[in-house]
């Protein structure tokens, strides 16, 4: 694909709150090592965290027009608006979760209208791929923000803690903008006793647990979750083997349950009981289990705070009405009418950003921007090993077979 790909454009994000760059500075210098005759296009921002001058000194072209561009890379939805005709774009669409069997809502910029945004692309001829879906043959992804979502919504659900119990609060991570400061900030708070569910096990999970590491609470097994008190804080993971079963009881195999989730019951009912705290850090397919259901939330008579980092809007977590901003990352919601309220004694408190790595952008961004350069960029260029097709929601104005199904979605009222 070298011969077509002349030129690489960088777009400028559309969201206000949005800092993150799909490639650094520093990694055009790489790419431009590894492909000489690629120009690369920075569409000047001020809202990003890399300078548009530290892009024009690693070999970055800046320039609002990207017309010339064969290939375009964002990191969040593009507004229809500024869409060129018959490009290839890269971004997170939010859209391949809207299935046939549920067309719920997904992630994505609040307001952006994914039918919009759908039919513009087929009208307007787009190749879309998306950063979700570029997997290698077993399921896991090449890239991803996990980490740091998993990062920044930790500290942020531990610091909502803090405000709901009259403690003072840490300074909000995007003010902080360094992740060892996060970290440092977060190991001189002496946490009170308490004990915090987590689910998952990939990226995000990760993040999580990365920094319950610089603090006070100590890991425990399940077990001691469910049948043991301490007069310190705990926290315990569930793995997707630990807060899923088979309806049938069969031995769990992760394999089984990813091609066949409709299978599946939730099994964090006792734990969540035992919870003063939940974070959620795990993937979710609309076909899979919610984590509870809106009937049992009431049962969860100790529970407080809901940290939802994977943030699907009426998703794995039903508490999660809405997505919050990184300016308001909280809300309230009343456990007896699921309604928001300004009622905080006796309410559940949410916090559920939709990008919560846009809080670190810059460290943030290199950790993304290194996969792009290693594991996708190579792969467009060159000769592709799937990877790419597989990610590739669109072309020539129609869906690929793989994604045929949103046409029914687009097509819905």
């Amino acid at each position: 694909m070298t011969h077509i790909v002349k030129s690489i454009g960088i777009i400028k994000e559309s969201r206000n709150d949005e800092g993150r760059a799909p490639i650094t500075p520093e990694q055009i210098k790489e790419i431009k090592i590894k492909f000489p005759d690629i120009n690369i296009n920075v569409q000047p921002s001020n809202k990003r965290s890399f300078t548009n001058e530290e892009y024009s000194k690693n070999g970055g072209i800046l320039s609002d027009n990207l017309d010339h561009c064969d290939l375009i890379f964002g990191v969040k939805e593009v507004d229809v608006n500024v869409l060129i005709p018959n490009k290839t774009y890269v971004f997170f669409s939010h859209t391949y979760k809207l299935n046939k069997d549920t067309l719920s809502n997904a992630q994505g910029t609040p307001g952006m209208d994914k039918k919009e945004l759908l039919r513009t692309i087929l009208d307007k001829k787009i190749k879309l791929i998306d950063y979700e879906n570029i997997r290698a043959v077993n399921g896991s992804r090449y890239l991803g923000f996990g980490r740091f979502a998993g990062i920044v919504g930790c500290y942020n659900t531990l610091n909502l803690f803090l405000l709901q119990n009259k403690f003072q609060p840490l300074a909000r991570a995007f003010k902080i903008n360094n992740y060892d400061r996060l970290l440092k900030n977060l190991s001189e708070v002496r946490f009170p006793n308490f004990k915090l569910l987590i689910t998952g096990d990939g990226r995000v999970n990760r993040g999580v647990q990365e920094v319950l590491k610089y603090t006070n609470i100590k890991k425990i097994a399940p077990e001691d979750f469910l049948n043991k008190k301490f007069d310190y804080p705990v926290f315990c993971n569930l793995d997707t083997k630990d807060y899923v079963t088979h309806k049938e009881n069969k031995k769990f195999e992760l394999e089984h349950f990813i091609n066949y989730p409709k299978e599946y019951l939730s099994k964090t009912f006792e734990y969540l009981k035992q919870s003063d705290i939940y974070i959620s850090a795990h993937y979710w397919d609309p076909s899979s289990p919610k984590i509870f259901t809106k009937n049992q939330i009431t049962d969860f008579t100790k529970l407080k705070i809901i940290g939802d980092v994977t943030c699907d809007v009426d998703g794995s977590v039903p508490t999660t009405i809405k997505s919050t901003t990184i300016d308001h990352p909280n809300f309230y919601i009343n456990k007896e009418t699921f309604e928001e309220t300004n009622e905080i004694e006796n309410s559940l408190a949410i916090m559920s950003v939709d990008n919560l790595p846009a809080e670190l952008p810059r460290e943030s961004s290199m950790e993304f921007g290194n996969g792009i350069v290693n594991e996708v960029i190579p792969f467009m260029l060159g000769i592709d090993d799937g990877r790419i097709l597989n990610a590739t929601i669109t072309q020539d104005g129609r869906f690929l077979d793989k994604y045929s199904y949103l046409k029914e979605y687009i097509d819905s009222k």
